[in-house]
Order: structure tokens, then sequence, then C-alpha cells
């Protein structure tokens, strides 16, 4: 291996893509190939960065796997920062098992990270908890160490384990702070930011107000009734009742709740729940069958009963009823939220993380595109939405240094 490859892997690892550049823009080697392609994708040019580390891969001798392996890692990588979720995984699994067999640790745990990464993208929490718990982080360099604190924290915040989050983010800025490379140390502090910015709304009493993650944690175990519109479920400290697939009987619960200690008129219940707005015989039965199979739902943590004008919600166990709720509620809150970390998504692969048909994404792209809340770059299969441009910081690249005959 010549000194400028080896000079420009360390400047890539020091946080410097132009050092590296500078000392291997003008080479066509196979080595020099991948370097360029990964000093790229930190400059933010993945187009480019993609084309050179497959010419890198091709480049690389039948004998150099763990080279070639090396550049798949970090295609998988700009893929998952550019939200590309149908790039294939296998490929990323097959990479990381080569990379684990020729002894090549640090980039092996990347891959590992990169994997839990894209199953906390879609929701897979319980398949990225069991991938991570596979990885020793003790032996990895800073950077990698800061990494992978960065997806702790993740699964914590999504799990509402906000103590386990504020521990694995300090350990993520003292990592990024050992590694000396500002923008990972920009990367932890904006993810840092979740902790301090409202996560959810409450109701209670018939007031509204926001909630940081925090406090949503310790509403959660208060043992309040919570009618939970986050994840259309109502609970009650350990007990759960799911009512995501009866939206119907969930619009029911999360009325009463909203005005409990209160009553809801039928007038008001049909229009909420049924969108009735000249309501029949016809109406009001329908009404009595689904308040008794809410009633049938919810019969260990709450009951149901009529009153003279409606129906009223009455906790077996809780002393108060209150309804947690998103920061933001309009027709596609769910869409927005996957674009807010402003990176670009194709149609595609926002619909995997959904769990929607490819069509009623695209619908909703082009209704909030007139609205001038989304916008689209590139045409056809190259086609990226994000949200409008705004100040903040890029998603770090940590990606792999391919150099061969090590």
């Amino acid at each position: 291996m010549d000194s400028m490859i080896t000079a420009a892997a360390h400047a890539l690892a020091g946080g410097d893509p132009l050092g590296a550049l500078k000392r291997v823009a003008l080479r066509d080697d196979a080595p020099a190939l991948a370097l360029r392609g990964i000093a790229m994708a930190q400059l933010g040019d993945l187009s480019r960065a993609k084309t050179l580390l497959k010419s890198a891969a091709r480049a690389f001798g039948p004998r150099e796997a763990m080279a070639r392996a090396r550049c798949v890692v970090a295609e998988a990588e700009i893929a998952l920062v550019s939200r590309d979720l149908t790039w294939p995984s296998k490929a990323l699994a097959a990479a990381r098992v080569t990379l684990e067999a020729h002894g090549d640790r640090v980039n092996a745990a990347h891959a590992r990270n990169l994997e839990v990464r894209r199953l906390l993208l879609i929701g897979h929490l319980d398949e990225a908890e069991r991938v991570l718990a596979e990885l020793d982080p003790a032996p990895l360099p800073s950077a990698s160490r800061a990494a992978h604190e960065l997806v702790v924290a993740g699964i914590a915040i999504r799990r509402l384990q906000t103590k386990a989050a504020r521990a694995a983010l300090t350990r993520a800025a003292h990592a990024a702070r050992a590694a000396n490379i500002p923008a990972l140390t920009a990367e932890v502090e904006s993810a840092s930011l979740v902790l301090h910015t409202a996560a959810a709304r409450v109701i209670l009493h018939g007031e509204e107000r926001p909630l940081l993650l925090e406090e949503v944690e310790t509403l959660l175990e208060s043992g309040t009734l919570v009618v939970d519109a986050c994840r259309n479920v109502v609970r009650n400290a350990g007990t759960i009742v799911s009512l995501a697939t009866r939206p119907v009987l969930f619009t029911l619960a999360r009325v009463l709740g909203e005005a409990w200690p209160g009553d809801v008129p039928r007038s008001t219940l049909l229009a909420r729940a049924f969108r009735a707005k000249h309501a029949d015989e016809s109406h009001r039965a329908r009404l009595r069958v689904e308040m008794g199979r809410l009633r049938a739902e919810l019969r260990t943590l709450a009951d149901v009963k009529a009153t003279k004008r409606g129906f009223t919600l009455v906790p077996r166990r809780s002393r108060e009823v209150a309804v947690l709720a998103p920061p933001v509620e309009e027709q596609h809150a769910a869409l927005l939220a996957f674009l807010a970390d402003g990176e670009s998504w194709s149609s595609s692969a926002l619909a995997i993380a959904l769990g929607a048909s490819p069509r009623t994404v695209q619908r909703a792209l082009e209704q909030l595109a007139e609205a001038g809340k989304v916008q689209s770059l590139g045409l056809g299969r190259a086609r990226r939405w994000m949200t409008p441009p705004v100040l903040g910081f890029p998603t770090i690249l940590l990606l792999p240094g391919p150099l061969p005959n090590e």
C-alpha cells in the first residue's frame, strides 16, 4: 500500500474529506476510487459517490474480498442516508460476514450499526435490539462508539426510556469529542435536541399543553388512564388495549377521553366517529353497537356508561383520564414526521416505512407539494422528496476506509 492511499485514509478517518481528495483526486486505481467515493459522500455528492464506489468494487480483484465488502458497506450507508430503503439489505449482511471473517472488527461493527439504523427507520425495534445486542462496542474507535451510542439512544427514545437515552447521548458526546470530528459532534448535539422539544400534547380536564419526552414517560407511569393517539391504544400502567385496527372504536374512546369527566352528546359522537351530519335511526343504532364493542374492549380498564344525552367514560382503577396526542395533527402528519429529519426520501422508501401502498403515498406527497409543505428533486425513479430546506446539521457518514491487503 502506498503512502498517498494511507494518508488519504487517515484524512477520511479524521473527518477531512478535502484532505483525502487532494491526495487521490487524479488516481483511478481501485483503492483511490473507493477513497474518492467515500470523500464525495462525506461532502454530500451522493450520486457521484455511488458511481465511484461501484467502480471501485468492480476494480478490486477476486482476492480482495475485504476491500469489496467495505465498498458494499459504504454503498449501504449512502443508501441509508439518502433514505433508499429498497437497497438490498442482504448485501450488507453478507459484507458484514466477510469483514468479520477477515478480522475487520471496526467495519463489521459499522455494518451492524447500519443494519440497526435501517431497522429503526422502518420501526422494527425488537429486531433492532436483537442485532445491537450482538455487538460489543468496547474495542471500537471513538467515532464508531459515538455512532453506536446514537443507535442505542434512538432505541431508548422510541421505547420512551429517557434516562437511558440521555445516558447514551452523553456517552456519544464524549466519544465524538474524543474522535475530534466536528460534524460528528454536531450530529450528537442535533440528536440531543429531541429531549428538549415537544414530543406530544396532553388533553386533560379540557385543557391542552405540550409535553417533553420525559413528561410523556412520567404520564404513562403515573397510573392515569391514557387514550394514546400516538399509538392508537388505551393504557393504564402495564395494561394496554390496542385499537390500532379499530379506528371507529378508537375515535369514540378519544372523544370520550377529551370530554372526561363529562359526557359527550350522541350527536357529537356521530359526527366525529361516523361523520354523520344528519343522523337518523340507523346511525343511532350503529352508535349503540359500537359503544357495546368499545365497552367490551375496555372492560379491564374502564366502563362506558350511557347518560341522558350521550355516553361517558368511567375508569376502573384510575382517578384521571388523559388523551395523549401527537404534537402536530393533520391529514398526512405521519408522512411529514418521516420527512422532518431533513433527508430526501423516495416515495417507495416512504411506503415501506409507513406500511402503505406506493400509490397512496404518492397521492399524499402530491397534495403536500401543492400546499408547499414538501418539494421534490429529480425525475422518475431518481425522484426524491424532502421538506423545504432549513438550517440544520446534515447526517454524518462514518463510511469505512476500504484499504486492501491489510
